[in-house]
């Protein structure tokens, strides 16, 4: 965190005098201000860079990867400018930075090194998320550091890109980078290089990657260099302090905004890769007062026995995420969002695991459901604020095999459940195709995965009746099919399905849960089909399920009366050709009394296929009439009727 003097804080940065200023920061406001943006163009710059030559999918299509700057040591690291990137590693870069730089020691740092480190403990995260860490000199001062933390397509591991959420321990996760240079006065260390390289798969696309990833250290250097070149080093720090405390006095501010007292909530997720005997439940206390708040998370669930966990540093990075997306949405992401927050996280919970049986790896699916309680926690104290929950599981799918070549080939992330809707806010219904709220990347295109792997998408839609009702509608489940053309081995992560994640605020009801299903080729061969695989109810029935609650007849979604599907049961799929992969993720949740709706608005999305003709009646009391398959824009009102259906509805609510 950023080291600061108790009296600045009583004064607003807006009422400081310029002399105060100029005091405070060794440099005028506007120069401050025109260094903080000049931070975070770098940090964009080098993102830019990276994702236009990157050359692993997970980089170049999915955006797996961010950029920040910190301070030197003497200022505790502050961390004052974030790309608009993956916000997932953001709350963790910090941390991260400031425990690798002092575990391997700031005076040993030398201009043209590359730090790296890739624990999940020391530096949060996965073992494929490593920490590219590049020193700035001035002369021979350190006085500023730019980070990369990029993903890899592999790290080694039991599981060819490592996404699965079975895997026991830290062993069995891959390999594991305690800090050490990558690069010493800018010439590769062989013997790091050849640590990773004879320990991970897919090399020919590992080392571009790497060297691309050193390249924009490089220019993130130079453009820094440049900053401090025009403006003086003591510029440059004040305005990093500058920065870090714009973003703390912006999320000051929104605390204040809140009542104070005590908030509680629980979420979770439906088990671990051992058995579906143990549902992890976190529990979050937030004790807000004045402008401070402490967020508790004691008697939360143990680590769980496979890779599901979380680090402290993800958790950390929830928190963050929930609250500068309910209170302080304006400002940028950094050390100094964090400075009035206090987090008490008891060690060795599922959102707090520890080495070497607590194994992270799959760590959004633990520390998402922190984001959701919290912000369930909070929907008293921010009213019609309130935002609904979002799909809550990337359901990722993972899947590898061997080409007619023998080119190995695997795919991360882009089959599966990995976007899917948010809940609705006071000002409009939810987006219905984003990616979790913690998530901030790019969906594949299509034509980039057929290209690169043997699999067709066959769809990519909504699924009607799985939104979250309310005055401002939830969005979507998405439904995701996808075809594979050779035997494929997959693995599949789909933990939030026991209960919809998209929880409905102020009135507004929770979107329905999803699950997942493998449709053999032997039962419904779709090559030999003229249509897509059916989305009736009849296709399910000759399906196997991977996960949901579901008839255990008819295999349908029941979310009500059905029985819960394991999705570890089957740890590694393994398919002939033609076998169909389906998704349908969590709905969105609603905002506000979904009887409050405009039923003209019900119209338009039963006309729009987000719900049903039965559900604008069940859902929201509003009588459709006409047929919205073949003559959508004939759909009307029937006003009378919905007069004494909301009539009675309202009657069966107490109102």
């Amino acid at each position: 965190m950023t080291t600061t003097h108790p009296e600045w804080d009583s004064t607003s940065l807006k009422d400081l005098t310029e002399e105060e200023f100029a005091h405070r920061y060794s440099t005028d406001r506007f120069t401050a201000s025109v260094l903080g943006s000049r931070m975070r163009y770098v940090v964009q710059h080098m993102c830019t860079g990276l994702l236009a030559n990157a050359f692993s999918m997970i980089l170049r299509d999915w955006y797996d990867f961010a950029a920040t700057i910190s301070g030197p040591p003497e200022q505790n690291y502050p961390m004052s400018a974030v790309s608009n990137s993956l916000t997932l590693f953001l709350g963790t870069m910090d941390d991260g930075l400031r425990n690798t730089v002092e575990e391997y020691g700031p005076e040993n740092l030398r201009k043209g090194d590359v730090l790296i480190c890739n624990d999940p403990y020391r530096a949060g995260n996965h073992v494929n998320d490593v920490l590219f860490i590049r020193p700035i000199f001035a002369g021979d001062r350190l006085v500023s550091f730019v980070t990369l933390r990029a993903h890899q397509l592999d790290m080694g591991g039991v599981v060819p890109a490592g996404f699965s959420g079975t895997k026991r321990n830290v062993y069995e996760n891959g390999l594991v980078l305690g800090p050490m240079l990558l690069y010493s006065d800018d010439q590769p260390v062989a013997s790091t290089f050849n640590l990773i390289f004879d320990n991970a798969r897919f090399c020919a696309l590992l080392l571009p990657d790497i060297k691309t990833i050193y390249q924009n250290l490089v220019l993130g250097e130079n453009l820094v260099n440049g900053s401090i070149d025009r403006y003086g080093v003591d510029a440059y720090l004040g305005a990093t302090r500058y920065s870090c405390d714009v973003s703390a006095e912006a999320m000051r501010d929104g605390l204040r905004s809140l009542p104070d007292g005590v908030y509680e909530a629980e979420e979770g997720i439906d088990c671990d890769g051992i058995d579906d005997d143990i549902e992890y439940r976190l529990k979050v206390k937030i004790t807000k007062v004045g402008s401070k708040a402490e967020v508790d998370f004691s008697g939360t669930s143990p680590e769980a026995r496979t890779s599901i966990n979380a680090s402290v540093l993800d958790t950390k990075t929830a928190v963050g995420v929930a609250m500068k997306f309910l209170i302080d949405p304006e400002t940028p992401f950094n050390s100094g969002s964090y400075r009035d927050i206090d987090i008490i996280l008891p060690a060795g919970t599922f959102i707090s695991a520890t080495p070497p049986d607590g194994a992270v790896f799959i760590y959004w699916e633990s520390s998402d459901p922190v984001v959701l309680a919290i912000f369930r926690a909070l929907e008293s104290a921010l009213g019609e604020r309130a935002v609904g929950g979002d799909y809550g599981s990337l359901s990722i799918h993972n899947a590898n095999g061997v080409a007619a070549d023998g080119t190995p080939w695997v795919t991360t992330a882009q089959c599966g459940g990995e976007h899917g809707p948010w809940g609705a806010t006071k000002d409009a219904d939810a987006d219905n195709y984003s990616v979790i709220y913690s998530a901030n990347n790019l969906d594949p295109a299509t034509e980039a995965i057929e290209s690169d792997f043997p699999v067709v998408i066959l769809r990519k839609g909504y699924v009607p009746d799985t939104c979250g009702a309310g005055t401002n509608r939830g969005g979507a489940g998405v439904m995701k099919d996808s075809l594979w053309l050779t035997d494929t081995e997959h693995w599949s992560s789909p933990l939030h399905t026991k209960r919809g994640s998209g929880v409905g605020v102020y009135g507004g009801s929770t979107g329905r849960a999803g699950g997942v299903w493998v449709f053999d080729p032997q039962h419904f061969n779709v090559t030999k089909k003229k249509d897509l695989l059916p989305t009736t109810s009849e296709i399910y029935a000759g399906s196997t399920p991977v996960a949901g609650v579901l008839d255990p007849e008819k295999k349908t979604l029941d979310p009500e009366n059905g029985v819960y599907y394991y999705f570890a049961a089957t740890q590694t799929w393994r398919t002939k050709p033609n076998a169909v992969f389906r998704y349908i993720t969590n709905g969105g949740g609603g905002w506000g009394d979904p009887v409050d709706r405009d039923p003209e608005r019900v119209k338009r999305d039963v006309r729009d296929e987000y719900i049903t003709i039965d559900g604008a009646y069940r859902d929201y009391g509003v009588v459709v009439v006409g047929d919205p398959a073949h003559d959508p824009e004939g759909l009307r009102v029937d006003m009378d009727a919905t007069t004494a259906r909301r009539t009675e509805m309202a009657r069966q609510n107490g109102r």
